[in-house]
């Protein structure tokens, strides 16, 4: 976990010292909630002027279990007015998970863990400032692909959403 947030950090701090003229890229953090509450670095890189690619390294923690995922995401961006633009798009990602104990009413787990993956999609709005900020706010609908990990959480689906903040450079 130390080792997450430290990366986090210098990904940032590059960001901020980044000098570029045409802004193709953002960083920053999302916030969002799933299952309990976590953090997730988030990346976005364009590839044309309407369509870009979103890296969200991220992880939760509950009282049941702590995960970590990483997902992709492709997006379609689209401008509404003066800075605001949607979007939307579909992704996949992998994680692992830990439980250390927990009874979901049918079984025990005591420190186990696995590994899973997500098929998920996106569609948020986003408003760009004219300094290099932006702040998204977005819901991601993400489907669990593992036995182990939808036992643990009782189901296989978690709608997650998030607030960003993004430094674009």
């Amino acid at each position: 976990m130390r080792k997450l947030i430290l990366s986090a950090v210098v990904l940032i701090g590059l960001a901020f010292s980044a000098q570029a003229q045409d802004k193709k890229n953002a960083i920053g953090l999302r916030l969002g909630d799933n299952d309990g509450f976590g953090g997730e670095v988030s990346y976005q890189r364009w590839i044309s002027q309407k369509n870009r690619l979103e890296f969200d390294l991220g992880w939760r923690d509950t009282k049941h279990y702590d995960a970590a995922k990483l997902i992709g995401i492709y997006q379609w961006v689209w401008d509404i007015d003066n800075g605001f633009k949607w979007y939307a798009g579909p992704g996949a990602g992998v994680g692992s998970w830990r439980s250390q104990l927990y009874n979901n009413g049918n079984d025990y787990y005591y420190d186990e863990s696995g590994v899973f993956l997500v098929a998920t999609g996106d569609i948020g709005i986003e408003y760009n400032f004219d300094i290099p900020l932006q702040i998204s706010l977005d819901f991601r609908p993400e489907i669990y692909i593992s036995s182990d990990y939808n036992t643990i959480r009782d189901d296989s689906f978690g709608p997650d959403f998030g607030l960003s903040v993004r430094y674009k450079f």
